[in-house]
Formats: C-alpha cells, structure tokens, sequence
C-alpha cells in the first residue's frame, strides 16, 4: 500500500487548495454534504472495561505521533485506518498541511483505495499554515454529515497549543464527532486529547505466493484521561475488507525439517554412501 504519490491530483477527489478562502470552500462543500437523517450518533463507554484499540470508541479528540520522521506515512496512514472505521461509510475531512506533504508526500488514490477508502468520499483540504489547518477541523466538526476528521500536521508549531487543542476536543464533543490529529516530526505534548499514541511501520506478514502483506503497525498509547498512565503497545494490521483494524495471525509455529538443515553432499559423493571408516 502507498498512500503517498508525486503527483498532487487524485481521480474523484474533492480537492480544495485555495489561500484566503480555504474556510468558505469548505463550508460550501460541507453544505452539499449535510441532509436530513444524516446526524451523527453519540455512544458511551464505560472505562471500567479494559480498553482495546481493535473495539473502542473513538469520538472526541486524538493525537496520533510519528514515532520518527521515517514514520509519517504509517501515521497518517494509523489515522485514516481510524478515521475510516469511525465515518462508518460517512464523508471524511482530511486537512493537510502544506509542509506534511513536501516531506512526506501527496496522497495516492490508488493507495487510498488499496485502504478501502472511496476517493469521492473523501474531502481533501489543503492549508499553508496550521493555525488555518485547525480552522478546518473546527468547522468541518460543526458539521453533522461528517463521519471524521483528520488532520495532518509537520513540525513543532506554536498554534498547537494547549488552548487550540481544547476548542478543538469541546468542538468534538459537542457536536458528538471525531478528530484525529497525526503529527510528523514534533514530539509529544500535553494536551486536551482523549488518547495520545505513538505509531511506528513494521514489517508485514508476506501472504501466500510471497505476496505483499497487509499494512502493519506498532501503536503505543502514550495517555488515556479516563483510564490511568500506563503505556502499552499492540501490533496492529489493517484488514481493508472489513475496514478495521485487527491482530495479526499468529506463525505458524512449525520447525524446519532436520533434513533441511543438512550440509550439501561433498561433490562427486553419493547421498547414499555410507561414513567413511578413518584407520
């Protein structure tokens, strides 16, 4: 799966790159997605349950970290994984900024869809600068038609803050969506999120036919706010027909046979010749 291209233009997306008006784009294209019946539907969770990252809910806000540069593909990847699973077949809002595209790459439609997800039902907004990209996540939250919003960010930025995280996470709240924030190339701070993780790209298992495998990760919770300060990490692979997240199948466990890890025979030597008696 390549979620990144070298070309910026992806067949049947919504692209919007504009400077000065990338708010009033977008607000006119969330207005062609809002109808009635289309309102978003707000669950609980009990945080007494042991938490998974396979089944729980993910409203609110997330924080989602690169755990190196190397990994900003796999962490915008981790996100929309999420993101996906979350929009349960509604629009998706993905903010880019300018500077995670430069370093990381343009999405790939063909990547995309390798994920499962279906171009035309994705709304692609491209900012410059990230006070604008969280501009974008705020308004696209205030919309009942949205399954999920993701942001991609790069680098430290001071309109992170504390502050924007928090209109950010009552922005969710109160209009009962979610959003995922994927940050490359920053480290992890405090913030007003529900989860914060680490996410790392792992080799796959091959399939059968040495055939590639499926997209795998390595995500460490870093904090939860309603469920204690202990880290843990889970090896996750993204299973695209049934658009979740899932363990990966366990090796088989069998030894290789003895036979075949016997030294070739001598040249010129018989496999049926017997030891050879020394004087």
């Amino acid at each position: 799966m390549t979620l990144a291209g070298p070309t910026p233009k992806i067949e049947q997306m919504r692209n919007k790159a504009p400077e000065r008006d990338e708010i009033a784009a977008l607000r006119a294209q969330l207005a062609t997605l809002e109808g009635p019946g289309g309102g978003r539907v707000r669950t609980t969770s009990d945080s007494l349950v042991e938490f998974s990252p396979f089944s729980a809910d993910f409203q609110g806000l997330h924080d989602l970290y690169a755990d190196s540069v190397a990994d900003a593909v796999a962490v915008n990847a981790f996100s929309l994984g999420l993101a996906l699973r979350t929009a349960a077949g509604r629009p998706i809002v993905w903010g880019l900024h300018d500077q995670m595209t430069h370093e990381a790459g343009w999405p790939h439609g063909p990547g995309l869809q390798e994920m499962g997800i279906d171009p035309a039902g994705l709304l692609l907004v491209r900012v410059r600068d990230v006070k604008t990209l969280l501009a974008v996540g705020e308004d696209a939250l205030r919309s009942p038609a949205v399954g999920a919003v993701l942001l991609s960010a790069w680098g430290e930025a001071k309109a992170l803050s504390l502050t924007a995280s928090r209109r950010l996470a009552l922005a969710a709240e109160s209009g009962g969506g979610a959003l995922f924030l994927a940050r490359a190339g920053a480290v992890p701070a405090p913030s007003a999120a529900e989860t914060r993780w680490s996410i790392r790209a792992v080799a796959s298992q091959p399939l059968e036919a040495g055939a590639p495998g499926y997209p795998t990760f390595l995500a460490t919770l870093l904090r939860r706010r309603s469920g204690g300060g202990e880290t843990k990490t889970w090896s996750m692979e993204w299973d695209r027909d049934h658009r979740s997240f899932r363990p990966p199948a366990p090796l088989s466990g069998d030894l290789v046979p003895l036979v075949a890890q016997r030294a070739p025979p001598a040249p010129g030597r018989r496999r049926s010749e017997g030891p050879r008696r020394v004087a």
